[in-house]
């Protein structure tokens, strides 16, 4: 009989005698097969425990290791193309081109590669227009990779243009938008492209992307940076750089934004040994 089906008869047997099973030093197994790569086996005991992280007290809330962009109260985070945008009972909200003088863009004053973030919006109620003008904003990765924010609820528009969509490339899954003045939530997971030292593109970006708890990206492939009526394509960039909220001349209203910068480990497992 071998080693790991001992330890697991006298498992039961502790179980049976005593109504619990005592903690093993190092739980795990030192004589099973190895796992593909050649590193740890299939249980191994030496293998590394995951990281801890609290998880928020609440859903769609913070965990422990995430960095806020947004809590309602403060834009110590970001910084505006022109004017800040104000904060009105805890909710941020795009303010008019005729006060901030022309497009006026929210910047990231940090700089990201590979996240996951969290993010609630609202569109405007009652809608006054149509199509990209009604509700429209856009999250930028990168500050060159949008995920589309609009108005999508009931409001035809070219199907590479309304939200959940990589814009101007792929269309969401489905349509889960709410009506608008309800918030709506994306959590989302971007992986920044990999580029050569000559420049030349190693690997894309990557986009998951849920919008109101329900999938409309799965590890959707980019173009490269978006562009309007043009074919995206893409230009090598540092690994890291900000975030950014569209002004598209609509009040959306924002909340509760936050992000987590990911290991290597996170990322799809075509990355090389340094993630490149």
């Amino acid at each position: 009989m071998t080693s790991y089906v001992i330890a697991g008869v006298v498992a039961v047997m502790a179980l049976a005698t005593t109504g619990s099973v005592a903690a093993q030093d190092k739980p795990g197994f030192t004589d099973t097969p190895m796992l593909p790569g050649g590193q740890w086996r299939v249980h191994d005991a030496d293998r590394p425990a995951p990281i801890a992280v609290a998880p928020a007290a609440a859903p769609g809330g913070p965990p422990a290791d995430a960095i806020v962009l947004f809590d309602g109260r403060s834009l110590d985070a970001w910084k505006p193309d022109r004017i800040a945008w104000p904060i009105e009972n805890g909710v941020l909200i795009i303010p008019s081109r005729a006060k901030s003088g022309g497009e006026n863009n929210l910047v990231s004053k940090q700089s990201f590669g590979d996240v996951q973030m969290h993010l609630e919006f609202r569109s405007p109620n009652p809608p006054t227009k149509s199509s990209q003008d009604r509700g429209n904003s856009g999250i930028w990765f990168m500050q060159r990779y949008e995920l589309q924010i609009l108005d999508g609820y009931r409001n035809p528009t070219y199907a590479d243009g309304t939200v959940g969509g990589v814009y101007g490339w792929k269309p969401p899954l489905v349509n889960p938008a709410r009506k608008p003045g309800e918030w709506q939530t994306y959590d989302i997971v971007f992986e920044r492209p990999r580029f050569a030292a000559d420049g030349s593109l190693v690997r894309p970006a990557y986009v998951t992307a849920l919008l109101n708890g329900v999938l409309v990206q799965n590890h959707q492939a980019m173009l490269g940076t978006t562009n309007w009526r043009h074919v995206a394509r893409y230009t090598a960039h540092p690994d890291a750089a900000p975030i950014q909220l569209q002004d598209h001349d609509s009040p959306v209203a924002f909340r509760n934004i936050w992000i987590r910068p990911l290991a290597d480990a996170a990322i799809a497992q075509d990355l090389g040994k340094d993630g490149k």
